[in-house]
């Protein structure tokens, strides 16, 4: 599954080497830049839309959406907008028994890591701010970006200056130091080994806790 920025959809990687468009609309009209995406157990595509793949963003005279959505995209190809209340949803991430949807919104006037639960038939309720990072955005580069839960349900979330690690319950723990804006984490090898991009490395650490598959 492929993000595309340039032109604005998420495709799939066929073995031929072609690609399938999965979703470039919402109600007729263009996505703005599906920016990072984890997938439910059961095929549902969870993906945050933010414009930040546009030339000049929020005013780009070509966004045609007037909001920044977080969607799901059915396994059966039916897209539902579940959220347009975040101005610029980044990392997306669920809890290890898939009943919570964690999500960062990088807005320069609030920067946070939100929590929602995950209903039935999907969608999301009671959204709730569990850390918010402001304080680590006024002196450190960067904001909240992509995220990555272990199977003990502690969340590495990257964000200002390192890697931010909460426990289940939302409590900080601590955080993995980088220096500089950290745009994103990966499991590698066995899920031990956390992967992080951090500005113009990628770097590696070993984990006591393995990965969600």
């Amino acid at each position: 599954m492929i993000c595309e920025h340039g032109d604005r959809r998420i495709t799939r990687l066929e073995g031929s080497g072609h690609t399938t468009t999965l979703v470039d609309r919402y109600q007729g009209k263009r996505l703005n830049s599906p920016n990072d995406a984890v997938f439910k157990s059961n095929g549902d595509l969870y993906f945050t839309d933010p414009p930040f793949g546009l030339p000049k963003t929020f005013s780009d005279p070509g966004k045609e959406l007037g909001f920044s959505g977080v969607y799901r995209r059915s396994s059966r190809g039916e897209l539902t907008l579940l959220t347009s209340e975040l101005r610029a949803p980044n990392g997306i991430a669920f809890s290890p028994d898939e009943k919570t949807l964690c999500l960062t919104d990088v807005d320069p006037a609030r920067p946070r890591w939100l929590a929602y639960d995950v209903k039935g038939d999907g969608t999301l309720a009671n959204g709730r701010v569990f850390y918010d990072a402001s304080r680590w955005t006024r002196n450190r580069p960067g904001g909240p970006d992509g995220l990555k839960v272990d199977r003990s349900g502690h969340l590495f979330a990257s964000g200002p200056g390192g890697v931010y690690v909460f426990g289940p319950d939302g409590t900080l723990l601590g955080v993995i130091e980088t220096g500089v804006a950290t745009a994103n984490v990966g499991w590698g090898g066995n899920g031990s080994v956390l992967y992080i991009a951090a500005d113009t490395r990628i770097l590696r650490i070993k984990t006591t806790h393995g990965a969600v598959f």
